[in-house]
């Protein structure tokens, strides 16, 4: 019951969020932020059950069009969704009581997103947007949430709404240096979903799934080994900016590994033998530039 569970929310592939969460604490131990521990629980249950509920509904969709099967009954595979999405619901209500209304609405859109992505008439899994959604959702706003939970209110957004007007304002280089940070998760987490578009292109041609690399052709290569480089080059641009400890520099040697999964990819494009090293090299790349961000606060 348990194994079939774990595969039927592919507990593998969660990486990319808690990878992002724990960059996210890493850079908050960096700046010397306290972090603010049941808000970011909530929060971190709220993604982790939220994350397990879209891989199963993306199953469950699935697996009406491929060959696959579920470990479930149907009628329990959805009832296993509706008690996961109920979950991450509650736990996200419960998180916006603690916080204020911009985690509403970023969590709400995340929700949105997470839901539709293959569920609806035109699901955005079928669309040349996944790679862009799944960088952005991943990488860029649960590293955002955490740190907005944890930082002095205003710090990055101040937002006043009612029923008179709507006001605000928005920090540049607080926000900036949010986007600087996740270049890394955002590149890393496309580049898992773009690896998967190209080895299951024909199989998504024959079941009417238009991905990014059936618009791409050769050029999906390109952009695939153009995202890595640029998580390098935000990190030298972090260090050059005094954002980050030049101990960060370090993270720059797994540039080595990952050219040669790189290249192994190039060679051959297969399910079975070369789409992991996209998650290899999310890894590689993921867990030294978090190391190295908390080795950064223990010399700062």
């Amino acid at each position: 019951m348990l194994s079939g569970f774990l595969n039927y929310v592919e507990i593998r592939t969660k990486i990319t969020s808690v990878f992002a969460f724990l960059m996210g604490l890493s850079y908050l131990f960096y700046i010397g932020q306290p972090v603010r521990a049941l808000p970011t629980f909530v929060f971190f249950a709220s993604m982790f059950i939220f994350d397990l509920t879209t891989t199963a509904i993306n199953n469950y969709i699935d697996t009406k069009t491929n060959e696959q099967k579920l470990p479930f009954k149907r009628r329990t595979a959805l009832i296993i969704i509706y008690v996961l999405l109920a979950l991450s619901i509650l736990l996200g209500i419960i998180l916006v009581i603690q916080t204020d209304i911009v985690v509403f609405l970023v969590g709400g859109l995340c929700f949105l997103c997470g839901i539709f992505y293959t569920y609806g008439p035109v699901p955005f899994s079928r669309q040349p947007w996944g790679e862009l959604l799944s960088g952005i959702f991943y990488g860029l706003l649960i590293p955002f949430l955490l740190l907005y939970i944890n930082m002095p209110q205003g710090y990055f957004i101040r937002l006043d709404l009612s029923l008179e007007a709507i006001g605000g304002e928005v920090r540049l280089m607080p926000m900036l240096t949010m986007l600087l940070l996740s270049v890394n998760p955002v590149c890393c987490t496309a580049n898992i979903m773009l690896a998967n578009n190209i080895c299951d292109l024909e199989k998504d041609v024959k079941v009417k799934r238009y991905t990014l690399p059936y618009y791409l052709g050769n050029h999906s290569l390109r952009l695939f080994a153009l995202l890595y480089y640029a998580t390098y080059l935000s990190t030298i641009a972090m260090v050059a900016m005094r954002i980050l400890h030049p101990v960060c520099l370090l993270s720059l040697l797994t540039f080595i590994p990952v050219q040669k999964n790189i290249k192994r990819f190039f060679e051959k494009q297969d399910k079975a033998t070369t789409f992991f090293v996209s998650i290899k090299n999310y890894i590689l790349i993921m867990s030294a530039f978090t190391l190295t961000i908390f080795i950064g606060g223990l010399l700062a």
